[in-house]
């Protein structure tokens, strides 16, 4: 009797925004017989497209996708709700003997699949309390408070990131502990696991995040945004967030002018790809190809041969 077929390996393609992920996630995804699996946090939104860089359907070249448009933009999601989610869908697809091709912009929830990460608790009337502070003071000023306690998780949330500096805070005061301490270890969950990282200079990333800011909101990003408005987005806990959601927002407020918007989106977004970009260098396990190497797809190829 033969041995059981070894289950395809997981594969994460990773790094900053605009530098090329999802192409090169495609081009995996056909190469290995794989599918892919959404990481962006935001690309779970119904009606979030725009915005999100969301790859329309008639340019997934066939590919079947996960974890796209599960929500509304009034429905919260958590990072221990998503990784239920994930682990859930790759497990389904290797039982198929499909290579699970991981892909998205969120780093902590393409971690929170990929490694061993256990969720502290949270309690409902200490998460009011901090999001009352932080819809008073503003997310910069709680920010401060969170550095003051907890360094080295402040040094990894943007200071306009007010929901996850909300939970930081909640974990340090259940658990006495730094909400630093409870981020995934590198230690994959599997050890089949192999994470692409497109390789981009910050020079050529800045201007290609621009182009892509100009482009969204040519493509109608302020017209989508006034529709999600119109559906709820700030009521919504999780979506009201996303870079350029919020700086829309506040321009159909009248806070700002169209251009400061626009302005303010690509400020967000160069900042957010320094932090990616951060975040995934200090992670000795991925293997990196140049976003512009014609054999990127062929190096990608035997890294996850080697490593599966």
């Amino acid at each position: 009797m033969s041995a059981p077929a070894a289950a395809p390996p997981i594969v994460a393609v990773v790094g900053a925004t605009a530098s090329g992920k999802s192409g090169l996630a495609l081009d995996l995804a056909e190469r290995l017989g794989g599918e892919i699996v959404n990481t962006d946090a935001m690309a779970v939104y119904r009606g979030m497209d725009v915005g999100t860089a969301k790859q329309p359907v008639d340019e997934r070249r066939g590919v079947p996708h996960h974890l796209l448009d599960l929500l509304e933009v009034t429905e919260p999601l958590t990072v221990a709700d998503f990784q239920g989610r994930a682990r859930a869908v790759v497990a389904g697809l290797r039982r198929r003997g499909v290579t699970p091709v991981l892909v998205g912009g969120s780093a902590l929830y393409t971690r929170a699949v990929l490694d061993r990460f256990e969720f502290p608790g949270t309690d409902a009337h200490v998460r009011a309390r901090w999001e009352a502070e932080l819809a008073e003071v503003g997310a910069p000023a709680l920010h401060e408070r969170l550095r003051d306690v907890d360094p080295e998780a402040a040094g990894r949330i943007l200071p306009d990131n007010g929901r996850r500096i909300v939970r930081a805070l909640e974990v340090v005061e259940l658990t006495g502990r730094p909400f630093s301490a409870s981020l995934p270890r590198l230690e994959y969950a599997d050890p089949a696991t192999v994470q692409i990282g497109v390789d981009i200079d910050r020079p050529t990333l800045d201007a290609r995040i621009e182009a892509r800011v100009e482009a969204m909101f040519g493509a109608g990003l302020v017209a989508e945004v006034r529709r999600l408005r119109e559906a709820g987005l700030d009521e919504g806990r999780t979506a009201r967030e996303a870079i350029g959601y919020r700086q829309v927002s506040a321009y159909l407020r009248g806070e700002c002018g169209l251009e400061a918007a626009r302005d303010d989106t690509v400020r967000a977004t160069r900042r957010f790809a320094r932090r990616q970009d951060s975040w995934f260098r200090k992670d000795p396990r991925i293997h990196w190809v140049r976003f512009d190497d014609p054999e990127r797809l062929s190096r990608a190829v035997s890294f996850v041969s080697a490593g599966s």
